[in-house]
């Protein structure tokens, strides 16, 4: 398969997985079941189920920026942009129309006639009000990070919205307007100042999706209805709705694909259990490649020798991620963790984007991807630093998967194998997880990525610019420069140059230490109707550390 850009989350596959929780089959895929459709478009009255071990935050748009927060709001909230199935470009949703009317306005007409599902309409005043709440909450959970070159949002009328934006001719803009920072809320429903509670939001019936929530007890069970006012781009729904059921477990889920009680399944089973799921024939495992990558924090305030340590030494605590990314043997993770489920990550930007490069595999370890201890010692000693370096190293045991455990064992196993690392290894739950990391509580720390939108730019502003998502500290002001040139060069060839250059910068200075690249993967059951399966309806992608 190829990798193409897709919707809300962008990385558009014949059929994927890694999307949030029923974001997979809520563009209009067939139910199961007796009464599943034939693919002709008649559609199934029958809901369809979809079961996930992802987690939601919020469904505020302002208030999580999650996987499985997003998959539900790409269901229910409608999008000034968005993509048809194969393309890389984005295309008007609600929005009847969407231009650059001068290199630092961009301006959207709406349909006329909107309307959220419990009969208020929708104007452009609730489009201003939408990305004026994200950028006042800037809430540490959200996605206002994405809205940095937003400087302001008009409505001069009920139809027509002018973003005015800092810096002019902004490459990624109209694909920001399809990210987790977009969505459209009912002003009438949600606080302009503060995140709105789930309930408040089910209750108001604030949806103008292609779907609206019936029923919602979060992490348990959404009951999804379909929305038959959806004025948007995408397809009419081809089921009777949406049934998605939570996990708290892994074995539990790959436990009901096999018995039916699912239709369809993903995020997350182990790679184990994908292998023994293809040898079923009762189910339909299918992957492609996709733009998830996992990787390594460093708190560069709290890690050892870093800025606010009583021994702060900004050589010394480089040279300890420079050891570390000696150390490191990725294709070992990739092939005895995942099955070769992933591949390893050399870089930033994932391989099959434009302006993506191998900047560490040059830099470090033998110089061709393996692991070179004595290099890694040398770097250690010339700093000073006495072995075995202390690290404390803090990773998740469930939001990633199952294997986040088998992987991080891995890590420490590879840090500590010369005598180089003593590696304190410890798991939080997700939910603690989220909010001790932005508390500086982690020297060292697990997260991953879903794209928001399919471009390099994805991979390094929400990472590297100044007020970054990852609150790591990380502060390099020819990166930050290199950033904003990028996302205004119209010149191809010259903005993949600059993308690589700050590939080059970032990986010398190490701000994450980038592991995998991950492949997709969905289990089907057997009687899900092959319209499913045929790209006529739109994956949408979250982010992933998300």
């Amino acid at each position: 398969m190829t990798l193409h850009t897709s919707g809300r989350g962008r990385f558009g596959l014949v059929i994927g997985a890694a999307l949030g929780a029923s974001a997979l089959l809520l563009a209009g895929c067939s139910g199961g079941g007796d009464n599943a459709s034939s693919g002709d478009g008649g559609g199934s009255t029958d809901p369809l189920i979809v079961g996930t071990t992802d987690k939601i935050t919020s469904i505020d748009p302002a208030g999580s920026y999650d996987n499985g927060s997003f998959a539900v709001m790409t269901q229910v909230y409608p999008f000034l942009m968005s993509s048809q199935y194969g393309t890389s470009e984005v295309t008007p949703d609600i929005a009847e129309s969407a231009e650059f009317t001068s290199p630092t306005e961009y301006t959207v007409k709406l349909k006329s006639g909107l309307k959220f599902a419990n009969g208020h309409d929708l104007t452009s005043s609730d489009v201003k009000f939408s990305f004026d709440r994200q950028v006042a909450i800037n809430d540490p959970n959200g996605p206002a990070s994405l809205l940095g070159n937003l400087d302001s949002v008009a409505a001069p009328d009920d139809t027509t919205v002018v973003f005015t934006l800092k810096n002019g001719n902004d490459q990624v803009w109209p694909q920001i307007l399809s990210s987790p920072a977009a969505p459209i809320v009912d002003e009438e429903v949600f606080s302009a100042d503060a995140v709105t509670p789930d309930d408040t939001i089910v209750e108001g019936k604030a949806f103008a999706g292609q779907y609206m929530i019936d029923s919602y007890k979060v992490n348990e069970l959404i009951s999804y209805k379909v929305n038959d006012i959806y004025q948007g781009s995408l397809p009419k729904a081809a089921n009777g709705g949406i049934s998605a059921k939570y996990y708290a477990d892994s074995s539990n889920l790959k436990l009901d694909v096999q018995s039916g009680a699912i239709d369809v399944a993903y995020r997350s089973l182990s790679a184990t259990d994908v292998a023994d799921l293809q040898k079923d024939d009762a189910v339909k495992v299918i992957d492609g490649p996709g733009g998830e990558i996992r990787y390594i924090v460093f708190n560069f305030d709290t890690m050892p020798y870093g800025a606010k340590t009583p021994d702060a030494d900004p050589a010394k605590s480089l040279a300890i991620r420079q050891a570390a990314a000696d150390l490191v043997d990725r294709q070992a993770i990739a092939t005895d963790v995942y099955k070769d489920t992933y591949s390893p990550l050399y870089s930033y930007v994932p391989q099959g984007l434009a302006g993506a490069n191998e900047a560490l595999k040059d830099m470090y370890g033998d110089g061709s991807g393996m692991p070179d201890a004595a290099k890694a010692k040398a770097t250690l000693e010339a700093a000073g630093l006495s072995t075995p370096v202390t690290l404390n190293l803090q990773y998740n045991g469930d939001h990633y998967g199952p294997s986040s455990g088998d992987e991080y064992a891995a890590v420490k196993a590879q840090l500590e194998k010369d005598g180089l690392f003593t590696v304190n290894l410890a798991q939080t739950e997700w939910v603690q997880y989220t909010k001790d990391r932005k508390a500086d509580a982690y020297p060292a720390y697990q997260l991953g990525w879903f794209p928001d939108y399919s471009d390099a730019d994805n991979y390094l502003t929400p990472f590297f610019s100044k007020d970054n998502f990852l609150l790591n500290h990380y502060d390099n002001a020819d990166v930050q420069k290199l950033l904003v040139d990028q996302a205004t060069q119209t010149d191809k060839t010259t903005r993949e140059q600059e993308i690589g250059e700050i590939q080059d910068k970032v990986a010398a200075d190490l701000s994450t230490l980038p592991l995998l690249q991950g492949k997709q993967v969905a289990i089907v059951g057997s009687s899900v109707d092959g319209a499913v399966l045929d790209g006529s309806f739109k994956f949408r992608y979250a982010p992933l550390h998300k």
